[in-house]
């Protein structure tokens, strides 16, 4: 594993787009430190600062933490799909072949990469988590301090699950252009999707088969925090309580997918004549 794994980061490295993609892509979720900081001034009149609305006490700072720096994921994706891309333009995939790797062990270097960076990207996002929230919060407890840390997980599987999809189209289409086309493509065919069976059946029976799509139930994983959030502020609105929690069947979801993605690229690979 390690082997492969360290192949594929060698390649990367030495292209400057994607350590550029790379680095931005691990930056930009740290924007929430800036973000947490900040203070409205109006008109002179008060002033606010974000992060004494309560919005980074422990627990609620995994969620919206997780949930917006998932939003951060597509810089990453231009690398996955660029990895298969210049695989095919450089030929290197072609001499990798006949330098002894096999397709099985081609696919798992790319996939072992998605992991890789999956993992840095979620130790990243729970240091600055922890450290936003020790500075704001007013909960020091250990039992609150680390309760609903499976937001963490969630967003682990959530990104290897997205990047999975994107290696899948970057080998079904080759070119990395297309391939991040048809992520819109696959996001508003989900919604056609969905719009006909609440059609044709009912609305309630199409949002529960809405949530097995990829895009959909990568989603579902980290819900919105908006509403939890308010209800914070006014306990007593009992019309936003929801369910924002982090379900094992919805990471099952996803972790189903991405097994699928995973073995449609090597088949696509198998078959394909380079």
């Amino acid at each position: 594993m390690l082997r492969l794994l360290n192949l594929e980061l060698q390649k990367l490295l030495l292209n400057r787009t994607s350590k550029v993609l790379i680095f931005i892509s691990f930056i930009l979720p740290f924007t929430v430190l800036i973000l947490s900081s900040i203070k409205i001034n109006f008109f002179g009149f008060f002033t606010l600062e974000l992060g004494e609305l309560g919005i980074f006490n422990f627990p609620i700072i995994w969620h919206i933490t997780t949930f917006f720096a998932s939003y951060f994921k597509f810089f990453f994706a231009i690398v996955v799909v660029s990895m298969i891309g210049n695989e095919y333009s450089n030929k290197t995939i072609k001499q990798n072949l006949i330098d002894g790797l096999s397709k099985k062990e081609f696919i798992l270097s790319k996939f072992y990469t998605i992991v890789f960076f999956s993992l840095l990207a979620t130790l990243l996002i729970a240091v600055a988590s922890f450290l936003i929230g020790l500075y704001y919060s007013s909960y020091t407890e250990m039992s609150i301090i680390f309760r609903e840390t499976d937001f963490l997980l969630a967003y682990f599987v959530k990104l290897v699950g997205f990047f999975s999809l994107c290696l899948f189209f970057g080998m079904l289409l080759r070119r990395s252009a297309f391939a991040l086309a048809f992520l819109f493509v696959l996001y508003i065919l989900e919604w056609i999707t969905f719009g006909v069976i609440a059609w044709q059946v009912n609305a309630e029976m199409a949002e529960k088969i809405q949530n097995f799509f990829p895009l959909k139930a990568m989603y579902k994983l980290i819900d919105q925090p908006f509403q939890r959030i308010m209800i914070t502020k006014f306990p007593d609105k009992s019309d936003l309580i929801y369910d924002y929690a982090v379900h094992w069947h919805e990471i099952a979801i996803v972790l189903g997918w991405t097994a699928l993605f995973i073995f449609l690229s090597f088949r696509l690979l198998k078959k394909r004549d380079l």
